[in-house]
């Protein structure tokens, strides 16, 4: 049976500890607190620039405003890392990071680093903190293993809509890590970005048992899997719709 999960913020439970942790969303401090904890320094930054007191201060107001639906959203890991691949669904913007970010949070309880954000002066060292991670793929290797989530566009970058091609340098740099395919459609009238965006999940992919990091091969083979799920998964969107 399908399961779906609709979009909205809840309230956390989890202690409150903005170490480098497990990558897991945690409750939010009381706003004086927050203040404090800036002032005091008492939050972590991890070697790639993310602040995850940052993260879960401002995001949930950030992203207030995405209104999505969530197919097969127990399909996105929990625990431990996984590479998510989504499609470019809009010419215009970047509003799928946004909407994954929000989609992430709300259904695995979880930070999503965004791979492919064009580096701009000032405001890069900003979208660092708040998990984008540049465009590096040995980056998101390392990230990978340090048990983090992220993900990356099916397309030379988010800027670019679809059609596109899979990150196979990426893909080949992070063999060894699963990897979700994801569809994103945008809900609103004549496909507009402003209405209520439906995220299909896709069953995890795997490389051929025994690869590793840089077999271009299998990075071609497993990059060719993610583009056709990718197609199925928008394909049963639209006969949905």
């Amino acid at each position: 049976m399908e399961s779906r999960e609709r979009g909205g913020w809840v309230g956390l439970t989890a202690s409150v500890n903005y170490g480098i942790d497990a990558d897991r969303v945690l409750a939010v401090d009381a706003p004086l607190q927050a203040v404090a904890r800036r002032i005091d320094g008492r939050y972590a930054v991890d070697e790639f620039g993310g602040d995850p007191h940052l993260q879960d201060m401002v995001l949930p107001i950030a992203l207030a405003g995405l209104r999505f639906e969530v197919e097969h959203g127990e399909r996105i890991p929990r625990h431990g890392p996984a590479l998510l691949v989504a499609n470019r669904s809009f010419a215009v913007g970047s509003f799928e990071p946004a909407v994954l970010v929000a989609a992430v949070r709300r259904v695995a309880r979880r930070r999503l680093r965004v791979f492919g954000v064009p580096e701009l002066p000032i405001a890069g060292v900003w979208l660092h903190k708040l998990g984008s991670i540049g465009r590096r793929p040995h980056d998101v290797a390392t990230l990978l293993r340090a048990g983090h989530l992220a993900v990356a566009p099916l397309a030379p970058t988010w800027v670019r809509s679809a059609p596109g091609d899979p990150p196979r340098g990426l893909l080949a740099a992070t063999l060894g890590f699963p990897v979700v395919p994801l569809a994103v459609t945008p809900g609103g009238p004549l496909g507009t970005p402003f209405g209520t965006w439906r995220v299909a999940v896709g069953e995890m992919l795997a490389p051929p048992a025994g690869t590793r990091p840089g077999d271009q091969l299998a990075a071609a083979e497993l990059a060719e899997q993610v583009r056709s799920a990718i197609r199925d998964l928008l394909e049963q969107t639209r006969a949905a719709s």
